[in-house]
């Protein structure tokens, strides 16, 4: 550890190159397994509010089991473990050799490569061709002077890891001066929170921020809102220019994405956890908007170093009281036919059927209904379709697998040491929706699992081929891989296509403890049914 010399006017940071490399990679080991005790009562309270629909409590509960088993410490809890963000403020009277970045670089190095995370940096060679760097680097490190009185002596840390979903929905809107007025807004907001849809994990933090100095400030300051780091703002302004956070505008939003239908990814109450609404000043001429999101892996730690020691943010590390008594029992209890949360409530499908019986069986369900997976899946996702729409191009037959099997969108984390994969939930089905029409004229993709929304093209070719296209919930990527024990064969598609093979396949005991094995059927199915 490093010491911290008190001098008559400054902090010598002696050894500081270590202090920050340990700080940071405890900080991503934790983040990347533990979540705040504010998040998860927040998942409680869905299982405990009687307003809240079947598809809230069903995926509320999948997120707190899939927390618990993230705490373990061996399974991320979302295979996207994300970008590295880390931002510093270092008060004044703090002096360090520098450049901190890289000892803070090193620290997250040394976590994603050490721990089983994944890396999805990609480090551009031209401007078409691009490789993964192997480490998870770079990092987004971004350092302060903290002028502020009080924190002279004291360097304050934000830890962040921002998976592709929730960062894909960050937005910048360029407006005018006509949509300061509340109804005008909240007409605005109705419509383009619709659009973030569910491919980001929801239920989400949301932050909406309104001016800024600039464009980019706008959106940046919508991160750290989503984040709950902004929330010490006041409430009033003045001639000064500081920014404002509106809580009564945040509570009429809350409620507005209550009432729009599409909570917890299938339909429900909660769209989000809580909102964030920070007022900027602007240029006359200006008027950005930026809307961002925290999605259910809500990964953030606060950390500092002062003259007393090194600090980080408590995260939970029992998330396990946080969950009801009788967990199965109690979702049993209500179980209607197929449409209630117990843990029977599922319609199982046996995937090593003829894919025409596999369409046979989704096309006998009505939309919304509950599938238990067991067989054999492909699973490919952008490199894979990328090659195999290259084939196509090319004259080449769609290869067999994708014709008799379903495919999985999903990239697992990295594989622990006797395991048979890593953390491997779903990813967002909408990268492959430019794909789809292709695929299902070619016979393939007729079954497609993933999560979040699909355009309106995916739709058009799931009624013209009659092919189907299954929600997963997103988010539960440890609990998934924990009980869905699944073996692998690669395909031929090297190393962006596995094929699932072997007697236990994708198993379902029972189907309440497996994400992967469970489904929603989508309103993508063929017109004919």
């Amino acid at each position: 550890m490093s010491r911290l010399l008190t001098g008559p006017t400054a902090i010598l940071f002696e050894g500081r190159p270590e202090a920050l490399r340990l700080l940071t990679e405890t900080a991503m080991h934790d983040i990347a397994h533990y979540l705040r005790p504010g998040h998860l009562q927040q998942l409680r309270n869905i299982l405990d509010d009687d307003e809240a629909s079947n598809n809230d409590k069903f995926v509320a509960l999948d997120l707190l089991k899939n927390a618990n088993i993230a705490a373990g410490g061996i399974l991320p809890m979302c295979q996207d473990t994300g970008t590295a963000i880390v931002m510093g403020k270092r008060g004044q009277r703090v002096l360090t050799p520098g450049p901190d970045e890289e000892a803070i670089s090193q620290g997250v190095f040394d976590a994603y490569t050490r721990l089983n995370l994944r890396y999805s940096q990609m480090a551009p060679l031209t401007t078409w061709e691009e490789k993964n760097t192997g480490s998870n680097l770079p990092a987004q490190v971004e350092l302060y002077a903290d002028t502020a009185p009080g924190h002279e002596n004291a360097y304050k840390f934000l830890f962040m890891a921002k998976g592709g979903g929730s960062a894909n929905k960050s937005f910048l809107f360029q407006e005018t001066k006509a949509l300061l007025a509340p109804d005008k807004l909240m007409t605005w907001l109705d419509e383009k929170l619709r659009g973030l849809g569910t491919a980001a994990c929801p239920p989400y933090h949301l932050a909406i921020v309104i001016g800024g100095t600039s464009a980019e400030f706008a959106l940046k300051t919508a991160k750290y809102a989503s984040a709950r780091y902004l929330d010490t703002l006041p409430t009033e302004g003045t001639l000064a220019g500081h920014g404002i956070r509106d809580t009564d505008l945040e509570e009429q939003v809350h409620e507005l994405t209550r009432n729009i239908g599409i909570g917890a990814q299938f339909g429900g109450k909660y769209f989000c956890h809580d909102v964030r609404v920070v007022r900027l000043p602007r240029h006359g001429a200006s008027l950005p908007v930026a809307i961002a999101v925290s999605c259910s892996a809500d990964r953030q730690a606060l950390a500092k170093i002062t003259p007393e020691g090194i600090f980080l943010e408590q995260l939970e590390q029992d998330p396990a009281r946080f969950m009801p008594e009788e967990v199965d029992a109690e979702m049993e209890a209500e179980t209607q036919g197929v449409s209630g949360t117990g843990a029977m409530s599922a319609v199982p499908v046996d995937l090593n059927q003829p894919m025409d019986d596999i369409l046979a069986t989704l096309s006998k369900l009505s939309v919304k209904t509950r599938v238990s997976l067991t067989g054999t899946l492909v699973v490919a996702r952008d490199l894979a379709h990328a090659k195999i729409q290259e084939r196509i191009d090319a004259g080449e037959p769609m290869p067999d697998y994708m014709m008799n099997h379903p495919v999985y969108y999903a990239g697992p984390a990295k594989t622990p040491e006797g395991y048979a994969s890593g953390s491997f939930g779903p990813t967002t089905a909408g990268r492959m929706d430019s794909y789809v029409a292709s695929f299902q004229a070619a016979g393939g993709s007729m079954v497609m699992l993933a999560k979040g929304n699909r355009s309106q093209q995916v739709t058009d070719s799931c009624s013209e081929h009659g092919g189907f296209y299954l929600g997963s919930i997103g988010g539960p990527a440890a609990g998934w891989r924990k009980t869905a024990s699944p073996t692998w064969k690669s395909s031929n598609t090297k190393n962006s296509a596995w094929r699932p093979s072997g007697r236990s396949r994708f198993k379902t005991s029972p189907p309440s403890l497996s994400l992967m094995t469970r489904a929603m059927t989508s309103s993508l199915k063929s017109a004919n049914h």
